[in-house]
């Protein structure tokens, strides 16, 4: 078998093996009893190591949509669009990508290093002997607390990201506040919100089970697990942006945009 063809053999069975871990998730968190202490400390654990990054990008994040589009609003002569669409962006792109890297990268990166060092000392081995789930007791309440701060964390995102690109659009660019908050009122809708937390639970779900895969899956050793979050994070970022091209298309596809 020549090289590329394994590599791409190999790629498609951490895929399945991924989907396959993603469905134990699914299948096992109805069951009893659920470790609600774990999950509200994993929840904890990702808001806290998220919660000021986040707001922190958020800020130049929507400042920088914000200016960019009232640029070219100026510059075609449809200034009065300028809200809406950098609150549509923030909304339904910037907001869920923002909050599912820095839950990624932040959160999961130490997820992953978590699940890789009880591994590598048998301690995963060793619950399957006295006969636990570690995707039971581990592995759930850390995805759950994933999808719970992502939720929460694409809010916060959404609100400080307007709220910057406003700032910016009207006290920088010399914008008319009436304008602004009447061109987002007027192409905005509820799909918009729902849309952006249903991409932000399934970031929040996809950036859990991977990182507690490479954990799970270290090549051995110290050295392993430090590989094994890199490419955690890696795999999660790639994962993202094309789910998020999936969900966009269909989004567009099923939601028809709202007009003047």
């Amino acid at each position: 078998m020549s090289a590329p063809v394994a590599g791409v053999s190999t790629a498609l069975g951490h895929v399945g093996k991924i989907a396959t871990l993603a469905w134990e998730v699914v299948r096992l968190t109805p069951r009893r009893p659920f470790a609600v202490r774990e999950w509200i400390q994993q929840a904890w654990f990702f808001a806290s190591v998220t919660i000021l990054p986040t707001a922190m990008v958020a800020i130049p994040f929507g400042a920088v949509i914000a200016m960019q589009l009232g640029s070219l609003t100026q510059q075609i002569g449809a200034q009065s669009f300028t809200g809406a669409a950098s609150a549509l962006a923030i909304l339904q792109q910037a907001s869920p990508l923002i909050t599912a890297l820095l839950v990624a990268g932040a959160g999961g990166s130490a997820v992953c290093a978590d699940i890789g060092a009880r591994s590598i000392r048998e301690e995963i081995d060793a619950m399957e002997v006295l006969g636990i789930s570690p995707v039971h007791r581990l592995i759930v309440p850390r995805v759950l607390g994933a999808v719970l701060v992502s939720l929460l964390l694409n809010g916060l995102v959404s609100v400080v990201g307007v709220l910057g690109g406003y700032f910016f659009n009207v006290i920088l660019q010399g914008g008319t506040p009436g304008a602004y908050l009447a061109s987002f009122n007027a192409l905005a809708s509820l799909p918009d919100i729902w849309v952006s937390e249903v991409k932000a639970a399934i970031y929040g779900f996809v950036a859990g089970v991977v990182a507690a895969y490479r954990g799970l899956n270290p090549a051995g050793g110290p050295k392993g697990v430090g590989d094994a979050v890199n490419q955690a994070v890696v795999i999660t970022f790639l994962l993202l942006f094309m789910i998020n091209l999936l969900v966009t298309g269909i989004y567009l596809q099923l939601v028809p945009p709202k007009g003047l």
